[in-house]
């Protein structure tokens, strides 16, 4: 993060040894399940003190933000960030993609291997990370292929990978059909504890599928896919767990059935989570009514009943994460026939105002809800962030959970507007995001509509 940078973008550094105060804050740490009122101090990138004898009080010589009662808590981790770098940057490049996350409140992204080339050498991670440390104003991971280009016959080097720096290991958008393979990189990683991240689609059911299988595809004429060709994968990769004993994460289920196959799998004590889409938490199959191809996403919109599932998921803690599944899409694949456009949405800047309509709505509590995008997110990929505590690192965002306001896909900060919340109505705003102490986005009344 330069300083030149933060200067364009009209964001506010702070330099190192300088303390920052912020008092009269509702403090939010999921980590610890801490929810009071009171203040926290950043001094050298690091969260230096917090509690409720700073809810008024600042040392001498401080910055003093006083946060009006609003939500001081982690920033988010957003796990499933498609970016179009290298290869694809008409679509999304670092620097776009991290100054999206910033202004939601995402202090981390961890991007995809879906590029060109696929990231599956370690010279390749080794370039997201250096164009991550020149252009981005967040913190990027790099997930790397568990198969060459992709293609789900040919295992990488996964021990090279990890070391190179890649948190995970995942196959992008497509299912390895290949149990055999399969088998072997989950037996493989687990010989370097190494993660393993699968899209759970079975592509011989879901092949020319445009939304969720049932009677609203019917009456729209499209052709439709059943959470059948979901489960069946889950199932069948919950077994290979079994018989190889690796970690293993379920990247965005969609329907119940999934999730009490993970369930099943929790209870029998194998290391096994699952993750979910916020476009699966607050749409549905209903939103596709009107052909609207930014709908387009996979696995596709479900039932509201299945929808309504992954939200009791989220709150009782059966579904651990939930992730933007940020995938940008340009006009030229998205504005097409529905069944022929390209799937995906970007997210990554709606991620949270999104979610709070879980919590506006009574369905999930502030700090279930939160623990799914901090310190979830960050245990399960070994990262040192997600959690405010005495020396933790300072990625932290301040949030008005009542603020109301429209989104406009214009003013978004992604290269593509492909948002399904365009024009919604949504109510929670960040107001300012740091990233190891770092002011990187501050929210300035009436430049975001």
């Amino acid at each position: 993060m330069n300083e030149t940078t933060n200067k364009r973008d009209h964001e506010v550094g702070h330099r190192d040894g300088q303390t920052q105060a912020f008092l009269n804050a509702r403090l939010v740490d999921p980590a610890s399940g801490r929810d009071e009122i009171g203040g926290l101090l950043v001094r050298d990138g690091l969260i230096a003190d917090l509690g409720p004898h700073l809810r008024r009080n600042a040392p001498e010589n401080s910055t003093v933000i006083d946060c009006q009662g609003n939500v001081l808590c982690p920033g988010l981790i957003d796990a499933q960030v498609y970016s179009g770098e290298p290869g694809q940057e008409h679509r999304e490049t670092l620097k776009t993609a991290s100054r999206a996350a910033a202004a939601g409140g995402v202090t981390t992204i961890v991007v995809m291997p879906d590029t060109e080339p696929v990231i599956d050498q370690v010279s390749l991670v080794d370039f997201i990370q250096r164009r991550a440390r020149d252009n981005a104003i967040v913190h990027v991971h790099t997930m790397a292929a568990m198969t060459r280009g992709l293609a789900g016959e040919e295992m990488t080097e996964i021990g090279l990978l990890k070391r190179a720096g890649a948190v995970a290991f995942t196959n992008g958008k497509s299912s390895v059909t290949n149990t055999r393979v399969m088998r072997n990189v989950l037996n493989y990683a687990k010989d370097f504890d190494a993660l393993v991240v699968h899209h759970c689609e079975d592509s011989y059911l879901s092949s020319n599928g445009a939304m969720n299988s049932g009677e609203v595809a019917t009456r729209l004429g499209l052709p439709g896919v059943s959470q059948v060709a979901e489960t069946i994968v889950v199932e069948r990769d919950v077994r290979l767990v079994e018989m190889t004993g690796s970690r293993y994460h379920a990247a965005t289920i969609s329907c119940d059935a999934s999730l009490d196959v993970i369930k099943a799998a929790k209870a029998r004590g194998l290391h096994v989570t699952c993750g979910v889409s916020v476009n699966h938490l607050t749409l549905n199959e209903n939103d596709v009514t009107g052909y609207r191809t930014f709908f387009k996403v996979r696995p596709p919109l479900r039932h509201e009943d299945e929808r309504v599932a992954m939200v009791q998921g989220v709150a009782n803690g059966g579904i651990d994460i939930i992730v933007s599944s940020h995938d940008p899409q340009d006009v030229d694949v998205k504005r097409r026939p529905f069944q022929e456009a390209a799937d995906g949405a970007c997210g990554v800047e709606t991620l949270l105002p999104a979610a709070l309509r879980l919590y506006h709505s009574g369905h999930v509590g502030l700090v279930a809800l939160l623990k799914a995008m901090t310190c979830n997110p960050a245990k399960l990929l070994g990262l040192h962030s997600g959690r405010l505590t005495k020396g933790a690192i300072a990625d932290i965002i301040l949030v008005d959970l009542d603020q109301p306001w429209m989104v406009n896909k214009d003013l978004l900060r992604s290269r593509s507007k492909n948002s399904p919340f365009d024009e919604a109505r949504l109510q929670g705003r960040v107001l300012r995001t740091l990233v190891a102490g770092q002011t990187v986005y501050q929210y300035a009344s009436g430049q975001d509509g």
